[in-house]
C-alpha cells in the first residue's frame, strides 16, 4: 500500500527542510501528531529513534533508515505482519519548494490496514502537508 501528498510551500528548501527534519517540534505544527519522544539525542541520522504518539493511531517507534541531508529522510515502524516506511522529501520547484510525503507499507497485514485506516492515513498526510506549508511559510 502506497499514500503520497505533496505541497508546494513559498519558501526555499532549506527553511522547508528545517521544519521537515525538527521532528521533535512536530506536534507544534501538525494535529496528526500528539507527542514525539526522542529516545536518541542529537540530530537526525541514521538509527535515531522517536515514539510518536497520534490520534486514533497506536503509539509507534519509528527508526530512521536513511538522511540525505537537506533532502529527503525515511524512517520505519513495524512489527510482524506489518512495516511502515515514512519518506519526506523536499526539493526546489518554481514558487519554493515541494515538499512530498509518503508512507509505504507492506507485509501480509497491509491489505486489512489500509481497509481500516487507509481514509484516515490519507487525511493525515494531507493534513501533515498543510501544516508543512503554514509552519515554513512563516517568518
Amino acid at each position: 500500500m502506497r499514500y503520497e501528498s505533496t505541497v508546494v510551500i513559498d519558501a526555499p528548501p532549506s527553511r522547508v527542510w528545517e521544519v521537515f527534519s525538527d521532528v521533535a517540534r512536530w506536534p507544534e505544527w501538525t494535529p496528526t501528531v500528539d507527542t514525539l519522544d526522542l529516545l536518541d539525542p542529537g540530530p537526525l541520522r541514521v538509527g535515531s529513534r522517536a515514539r510518536i504518539r497520534q490520534p486514533r493511531l497506536p503509539v509507534a517507534v519509528w527508526r530512521v533508515t536513511e538522511v540525505v541531508d537537506g533532502r529527503r529522510f525515511t524512517w520505519v515502524s513495524g512489527g510482524p505482519g506489518l512495516r511502515t516506511a515514512g519518506v519526506h522529501e523536499v526539493e526546489a520547484a518554481p514558487g519554493g519548494t515541494r515538499a512530498r510525503l509518503v508512507i509505504e507499507q507492506t507485509g501480509p497485514l497491509a491489505p486489512l490496514v489500509n481497509l481500516l485506516a487507509g481514509k484516515l492515513t490519507r487525511r493525515y498526510l494531507d493534513q501533515e502537508g498543510q501544516g508543512l506549508k503554514a509552519r515554513s511559510e512563516r517568518p
